[in-house]
């Protein structure tokens, strides 16, 4: 695992509450639209890709999802949301790992990435995830990144940026394998 990017990860989560971070949403609403567009039975295998502290995992739940898992590089993020979530974190499967690492073994019928991607900004990362959901996405495949209008760091990282025709380009060559 990347030390100084779990390090970095487990910092943010143990000095910051929901409210201090630019990336909390109250309510989810676009990746919870994106997620009931695909009509799949509440036994859908979901994987929230970095969801770390989101309250998605807490809206799936309440919606009846069964299958869910939430992915996080922090420990920290993850005690939060179980914390938050009472008994019902039971009902969740949580993993500690750094996305580059993620050894699934199962597949999902929805992948869902709102954090992570941007963060990969070497070539080497971005073909391990793209290796990683070819072998672990059966279904849907949601990535939400920055623009090349966007900012150029998230919570003090560089991130990677996207025009609508790089990330076609990126698209295809996934839809390809």
């Amino acid at each position: 695992m990347n030390s100084e990017r779990k390090a970095h990860w487990e910092k943010v989560y143990e000095t910051k509450n929901p409210d201090e971070v630019s990336w909390t949403q109250e309510v989810p609403i676009t990746s919870l639209e994106m997620i009931r567009s695909f009509n799949l039975d509440r036994s859908a295998k979901i994987i929230d890709i970095d969801g770390g502290d989101s309250k998605l995992v807490d809206f799936l739940l309440d919606e009846g999802f069964e299958n869910i898992t939430v992915l996080d590089i922090s420990a920290k993020a993850l005690e939060k949301a179980q914390k938050r979530l009472g008994e019902k974190a039971e009902k969740v499967t949580w993993i500690v790992s750094d996305i580059t690492e993620f050894k699934p073994d199962t597949t999902y019928d929805i992948w869902h990435d709102r954090a992570t991607f941007h963060f990969l900004t070497e070539e080497c990362q971005i073909k391990k995830y793209v290796e990683i959901t070819e072998h672990a996405v059966s279904g849907y495949l949601t990535i939400g990144t920055f623009s090349e209008n966007g900012p150029e760091k998230c919570s003090g990282l560089l991130i990677k940026q996207y025009s609508e025709e790089s990330f076609a380009r990126f698209s295809e060559k996934v839809l390809r394998l």
